[in-house]
């Protein structure tokens, strides 16, 4: 089957962008972004609702391409706020259309992933997938209890790019994933990191619960929580964009802006430098907790996310770190490439794929 050429557009919606991918098999031939001004999003109830000017625009960045859409053997989108799934690929049916259409567990851009998908895939009689979607969840019981019944520990993490990475890195080693223990960490607008243990994703630290990141205020002492929020300075909306969007490095800096801020410590300001360096303090003391979930038999921590680039950053994490194993930094966001290679392993029938319900 690997002899055979596989066409995949892989379509990954921001939350002002929409960026798209073709491969033909391993092989990038075009990738795109497509901005949204915010202006013209506003208009919008919702982000499902923004289908058909997200839908022109990716027509249009695909015909700017001169490409023609029946070379196209399926088509994959990224995966949005279904309820908990497995890991891998889900065919794309009309019960997960009308649940991301009606009901979906949260809004958010990604739930726009498989209409855009099904909508382009289905003209052309050919499949449509998500893979690897935000709400994957193999977490053990045991990692999902938070210390209060009201509420539970979730998966939600960047898993299609986390999974991704360390397949990626396993297979660079000759590895197989289900033979191997590995620790990623995906630094980005918001951290979160996973260990996975033969295969899956065992526990995660999401970005609400974890380091502090550009724009989100990570996990937070609760008595303080609490009072801030009974303040009065705050409504619960206010209070979730404190925490998500103006927390971290927003909060103490003004900027969500990496490389403002290495600008600022290169020109001497003391305080940017003790913010940069305390949210590199907690990204290795949060990957070195998951080690414990596998009795420190870590075979490899890998490092990525668009923060991955940053060699300030990497110099500071890894001294704190190595002390578990080899540190491999895969930087990036590589969410097109992950949905292409997924999706080219189930064409392959080298992995299957699920159907989802409700």
């Amino acid at each position: 089957m690997a002899d055979t050429n596989y066409t995949i557009l892989s379509i990954n919606p921001g939350s002002t962008s929409t960026r798209i991918a073709v491969y033909r098999n391993e092989s990038l031939l075009f990738q795109k972004k497509v901005d949204h001004p915010a202006e013209s999003l506003r208009v919008f109830e919702s982000n499902v609702a923004q289908f058909p000017i997200r839908l022109d625009a990716i027509l249009k960045a695909l015909k700017e391409e001169n490409f023609d859409l029946r070379q196209l053997s399926a088509v994959a989108g990224r995966g949005g706020k279904l309820p908990p799934l497995q890991q891998g690929a889900y065919i794309v049916d009309e019960g997960m259309l009308d649940f991301l259409r009606h009901r979906p567990i949260d809004d958010h851009a990604s739930n726009l992933g498989a209409l855009l998908a099904h909508e382009i895939a289905k003209p052309l009689n050919i499949p449509s997938y998500i893979y690897d979607a935000v709400v994957m969840d193999q977490m053990e019981d045991i990692a999902k209890l938070s210390g209060l019944p009201e509420i539970r520990r979730k998966a939600s993490c960047h898993a299609l790019n986390m999974r991704a990475m360390a397949i990626k890195a396993a297979t660079s080693k000759g590895w197989k994933l289900a033979d191997k223990n590995i620790i990623v960490s995906h630094m980005g607008a918001g951290i979160s990191a996973t260990v996975i243990h033969k295969g899956r994703m065992v526990d995660v630290i999401t970005d609400e619960e974890g380091p502090y990141s550009p724009e989100r205020s990570g996990g937070l002492p609760n008595r303080q929580l609490v009072d801030l929020c009974f303040s009065g300075k705050f409504d619960r909306l206010s209070a979730t964009k404190r925490t998500r969007g103006q927390g971290g490095l927003m909060a103490y800096l003004g900027t969500n802006n990496a490389l403002e801020v290495e600008q600022r410590i290169a020109q001497g300001d003391e305080k940017a430098r003790l913010v940069y360096d305390g949210m590199t303090y907690q990204v290795a003391k949060h990957i070195a907790s998951l080690a414990a979930v596998i009795n420190g038999q870590v075979d490899i921590v890998v490092l990525t996310g668009a923060l991955a680039n940053s060699s300030y950053i990497i110099d500071r994490v890894v001294p704190r770190i190595q002390f578990l194993g080899e540190v491999m930094v895969l930087p990036g966001e590589n969410e097109l490439e992950a949905l292409a290679y997924g999706i080219l392993r189930v064409l392959r029938k080298e992995e299957g794929f699920h159907t989802f319900h409700e």
